[in-house]
């Protein structure tokens, strides 16, 4: 009895010195940046009183940092967040800056394989230094350290979400960019390798802000989906995202209760689509007015914003929507629609969510800037994503729809389940004034009244665009009444969830978490 009581103090002892993780003094120091330490964030994340901590006593394994090193530099366990049980980590700044040793990535490894073996979400709320020297150091040293395999085969067998909190390199970048949702703290940086080893490497100087901060990410890399002002705000934006997510492949996203009627008529829209067709309006008001309660999630809000990739329910079914947004580019996609288009997909298509389009676009934005961006290669890796994705599909033509777009947006003959159209769609290969100036160009430039020459031409040029030819022979389903949207979507979800197509054959799910 005496003895136990002995070694039970011993314990207690040795558990509160790694508590402390790299010391009080690193504990101050991150307050003084105005973060949390990596248990203070899982405290907060996780419902209260849920976590349990795996490895507290683990240390480093380069002798002589036993007493300094207490979790490696990264906090592991398993909790609940909002009542759902799942796996958490936490990148620990105050030990080693949190840089991976030895220790830590064998830690990281073996919370990937429970969390994938049990069929839990894994969550990351990361900070760190890449791999630590000298525990990376020599062939020996590095040998064992290269990618793990257990993050490149995943293969979205478990929802998987990041948010970084502070600059992270290496590790905290790789978990990143691998999840399927990433938020970033405004502040922060994201990088392969930190300012000062860019500056060593090629002389390049710059603040970590310019090489990985949330305005490079958003504008021009499309690797985080969200980004907070506050540490609060991306662990409510991983809740948010969670919560549209099944537990695991096998199973399909909860149901939401709502008091929301699934055949209310939504007269709304009669007033926010504009009388000329070649006025903007905002999508995201459309889309307001469809889905349960008004509410929905915009995944990458802040990148590639002639597109609108959401999540939301109808009838409670978890849905993804895909449209194209008339306020900016007049909808047309460009690069970086193209990558979040099929990103969007594979997500969706892996966790057993149907796809809703709403189309609205001029076609894709063409450019010798696109062309450099490799515009027809993005073009047709969506159209495969699209090909191979074996949710149901719904697409609802608002107002235009032109060209190859109207293809990549699961027009006809693009594995959609049902094809409808607006009474105000118009659908055509191209507009025919550019149909016109591009055949026509040099006879108007020779014309002697190039204006009146135009006039004649465009009544020549005057396919119909309207939805009525196409459904006449029915090469779309139906054109609806603007109202009945809702009601038509949350019936065709009745129809079209059957338990054979209740979930997918997850084709998509081993394509890459970055397009």
């Amino acid at each position: 009895m005496e003895l136990l009581q002995k070694l039970s103090k011993d314990l207690q002892e040795r558990k509160e010195a790694a508590l402390l993780g790299g010391g009080c003094d690193k504990i101050a120091a991150q307050h003084e940046r105005g973060l949390l330490t990596a248990r203070e964030r899982i405290e907060k994340f996780a419902d209260a009183g849920s976590f349990m901590e795996l490895g507290m006593l683990n240390t480093s394994d380069v002798k002589g940092a036993e007493h300094k090193s207490y979790g490696d530099g990264l906090i592991i366990g398993v909790g609940k967040v909002n009542g759902r049980s799942a796996v958490i980590q936490a990148g620990d700044k105050t030990v080693f800056a949190g840089t991976e040793g030895a220790v830590h990535m064998r830690k990281s490894k073996s919370i990937h394989e429970f969390a994938v073996k049990n069929g839990l979400p894994m969550f990351a709320l990361h900070e760190g230094g890449g791999l630590r020297m000298p525990d990376g150091m020599g062939s020996d040293g590095f040998s064992d350290k290269l990618f793990p395999r257990e993050m490149l085969t995943v293969h979205r067998q478990v929802p998987t979400m990041t948010a970084i909190l502070g600059d992270s390199f290496g590790g905290p970048t790789w978990t990143a960019v691998s999840s399927d949702f990433v938020t970033q703290l405004q502040g922060t940086c994201m990088a392969i390798a930190g300012p000062r080893m860019l500056e060593l490497a090629n002389g390049q100087r710059m603040i970590p802000e310019e090489l990985g901060g949330v305005d490079i990410h958003n504008r021009f890399t499309g690797q985080i989906d969200d980004d907070g002002a506050t540490e609060e705000d991306c662990f409510d934006q991983l809740k948010t995202f969670f919560s549209y997510m099944p537990q695991n492949s096998d199973e399909r996203p909860q149901m939401r209760q709502t008091n929301d009627d699934p055949y209310r008529l939504v007269d709304e829209v009669f007033n926010i689509l504009p009388q000329q067709n070649n006025r903007v309006y905002d999508m995201k008001k459309i889309i307001e007015t469809i889905v349960d309660d008004s509410i929905f999630y915009e995944y990458q809000r802040k990148f590639g914003k002639g597109l609108i990739t959401s999540f939301a329910h109808l009838s409670g079914h978890v849905v993804g929507i895909i449209a194209n947004q008339p306020n900016q580019f007049a909808g047309a996609p460009g690069p970086h629609e193209c990558q979040k288009a099929t990103e969007f997909i594979c997500l969706c298509d892996s966790y057993h969510i149907p796809l809703i389009f709403l189309h609205d676009t001029p076609g894709f934005r063409i450019s010798s800037e696109a062309e450099k961006a490799k515009m027809p290669t993005k073009i047709m890796v969506w159209n495969q994503a699209l090909a191979l994705s074996t949710v149901p599909k719904i697409s609802v033509v608002i107002r235009k729809s032109i060209g190859a777009a109207y293809g990549n947006m699961c027009g006809p003959g693009m594995g959609g389940d049902l094809v409808v159209a607006w009474p105000s769609a118009e659908i055509n290969f191209t507009g025919p004034e550019v149909g016109v100036n591009v055949v026509f160009g040099r006879e108007l430039a020779r014309a002697e009244n190039p204006s009146e020459e135009r006039k004649k031409l465009l009544e020549l040029w005057s396919f119909d665009s309207s939805p009525y030819k196409a459904a006449a022979k029915h090469l779309i389903d139906d054109v609806i009444q603007p109202n009945e949207t809702r009601k038509f979507l949350c019936q065709s979800l009745e129809y079209l969830l059957t338990s054979k197509r209740e979930k997918s054959e997850r084709l998509l799910a081993t394509w890459p978490t970055g397009i």
